[in-house]
């Protein structure tokens, strides 16, 4: 990242929420379950979950949904929020099941994921399009029916060393320095909270 900030662009598609609606916001946090995974960047997703969570004072996650599930007050919006234990290939699986159980349309859904197209240290928000062949994405466009969930893009960058494997890649921990990731998964937290900001009151400090 080389000592510069990170940044976040945010695009809407053509969904829209209406103030008629009920307040409820579903945040999967996508990433795999164990201490093996639990600092490879294919888990930023799970780490800007913590985030949130520590931000806003939210009680520890609880087993639900095939998953960890969290709940509360984020931005003056009632927020869920959902880590899948079913392994990224699976993750729809729990995405859904919470979805469905709160019955939060899919417009109000947001998959926090790595993102190897973006240099590491940029964060983009974006609703609907392409799923980059992200496996954690696909499936949840297979377990909800749509893709036009919204995401949060967190920039992890392509290996350096074309010998390795976009699949190593993310399945290996940060080689940045700590501080740098520590602003990354700030950047992102910030991201979600903008977006919710968006469709409610705004995140003070």
């Amino acid at each position: 990242m080389q000592g510069r900030k990170p940044t976040f662009s945010f695009s809407r598609g053509s969904s829209s929420t209406h103030a008629s609606e009920p307040v409820m916001f579903l945040i999967a946090a996508l990433g795999n379950p164990g201490p093996e995974y639990e600092k490879n960047r294919h888990n930023v997703g799970f780490m800007v979950a913590e985030e949130l969570r520590r931000r806003h004072g939210l009680q520890p996650f609880r087993s639900r949904f095939q998953g960890l599930f969290g709940d509360g007050l984020v931005c003056g919006r009632h927020t869920l929020l959902i880590l899948p234990m079913t392994y990224m290939n699976r993750s729809g699986r729990s995405v859904a099941e919470s979805a469905r159980f709160y019955r939060v349309p899919v417009e109000r859904i947001l998959a926090i994921h790595d993102e190897v197209e973006l240099p590491f240290g940029e964060v983009r928000l974006k609703q609907a399009g392409g799923l980059g062949g992200h496996n954690g994405l696909r499936s949840m466009e297979q377990s909800l029916g749509t893709r036009d969930f919204w995401r949060t893009r967190v920039g992890v960058g392509r290996p350096n060393n074309i010998r390795i494997s976009l699949a190593d890649h993310v399945l290996s921990d940060f080689d940045e320095p700590p501080e740098h990731v520590l602003a990354l998964i700030a950047a992102a937290a910030d991201a979600v909270e903008s977006w919710l900001a968006a469709e409610g009151m705004p995140c003070l400090d």
